[in-house]
């Protein structure tokens, strides 16, 4: 990975630039313009720059009039203010009639550090996400904050974008470009995938890393946007694996963890580890002490994917099937595969034991041929991605049912 920038000082370095290249683009702070870093805007266009003070609500009702009036408003503060104290306004007066404001919100989540719980956002993606008309953008490092940045000037209506001041590597691969409503896959894996967002791709990409040491296939998804959220990403892996994982600093309740959860419960989908804030409030402390504490880490996040990775092994192995990443049924009745099949190491060897255990217990046995993983789930065998087996109830418009 490569050096570590805040997405905050990205944030500024983009701003400054969308204001050279248009004319239309104003920004309001509320007295934080050096930490959320459009100080460099107002230097370069007093003209086009308005700092209301310590009046939040105040700065949210002005950026709705100058949207109003054919601007687009850049709307910034600390994420906790800016969300929380400005609610109502930002309900009211910008996401009902749609405006043109971007709403910036800076030192997201736990690692603003040690000013502690009254400062520390942990429930601002809940808030924004559940308004009629709002984006919901949260970039992964400095390179995803710039596109967005620019991307956002560009999508009519109210967004909010969160930003952090914890340096994050660059996660976003060469030539990306970021798109509202796209994840990213980072990284390839048959057997868990970890859908990330903000700084806590960075710590997937590593917990990913200590789990193939430990035969464990991890893919890895960048879903900086979390509201339109890629549903179709989603959907993918969750037919392609046989654990789902969201990673976020936020609050699991209402936040990525409950997103993906929503589109989850829709269909016949690997079951779903949340990982983030668990219904708490923060408090004080460095931003590394604070994520270890809230088991937020690399490591930590491993630790957490591995035990309950192998619970859902142990579980297969007695017997506890259940429709994804377990046995299909066929439309006639005879058995098919399982769609966790072909994956690498001890959790192959797992499968296999698996698959055979459910043959002899139907009085059946192993057989190559039309019924052969490479068959049924393609020669590299990466679930059901690739399928070319004609009888397969994927292929046919049918669902997989517990057998």
């Amino acid at each position: 990975m490569s050096a570590r920038e805040e997405t905050r000082m990205a944030y500024g370095e983009a701003l400054l630039a969308l204001g050279r290249s248009r004319t239309d683009v104003v920004v309001l702070d509320a007295d934080l313009y050096r930490s959320t870093r459009t100080v460099l805007f107002a230097e370069a266009f007093p003209e086009r720059f308005f700092d209301l003070g310590i009046a939040e609500a105040d700065m949210v009702s002005t950026a709705a009039g100058l949207a109003a009036s054919g601007f687009i408003a850049y709307c910034n503060s600390f994420a906790i203010f800016l969300t929380g104290r400005c609610y109502d306004q930002i309900r009211i007066q910008v996401a009902y009639p749609a405006l043109n404001v971007k709403l910036v919100g800076s030192s997201a989540g736990l690692t603003q550090g040690p000013d502690g719980a009254s400062h520390q956002s942990l429930e601002d993606v809940a808030l924004m996400r559940a308004l009629p008309h709002m984006t919901v953008v949260v970039p992964a490092d400095g390179e995803e904050t710039r596109q967005a940045t620019a991307a956002i000037a560009n999508h009519p209506g109210p967004v909010y974008m969160r930003l952090g001041r914890y340096p994050t590597p660059r996660v976003s691969p060469d030539g990306y470009r970021f798109q509202i409503g796209k994840g990213v896959l980072l990284r390839e894996g048959g057997d868990v995938a970890i859908i990330g967002t903000g700084i806590m791709v960075a710590k997937a990409l590593e917990a990913a890393e200590l789990l193939a040491r430990e035969g464990i296939d991890v893919a890895v998804a960048n879903m900086s946007p979390i509201k339109p959220l890629d549903r179709a990403l989603v959907e993918r892996l969750g037919v392609e694996v046989g654990l789902m994982v969201t990673a976020e600093e936020h609050n699991i309740i209402g936040g990525l963890g409950s997103a993906v959860a929503e589109v989850l419960a829709e269909g016949n989908y690997a079951p779903l580890l949340r990982i983030g804030v668990r219904d708490e409030f923060g408090q004080s402390g460095l931003a590394d002490e604070l994520l270890d504490h809230y088991v937020l880490t690399g490591e930590k996040v491993a630790a957490q994917i591995e035990t309950a990775w192998r619970k859902r092994v142990h579980d297969r192995r007695r017997g506890r099937y259940e429709s994804t990443g377990a046995h299909c049924a066929l439309q006639d009745g005879s058995p098919g595969v399982a769609h966790a099949a072909g994956r690498s190491g001890r959790s192959a060897r797992a499968g296999q034991g698996m698959r055979h255990l459910w043959l002899r217990r139907q009085g059946l046995h192993w057989q190559d041929g039309a019924t052969s993983t490479a068959d049924h789930h393609g020669a590299r065998g990466r679930g059901h991605r690739g399928c070319r087996w004609r009888a397969c109830p994927r292929l046919s418009g049918g669902r997989p049912r517990m057998l």
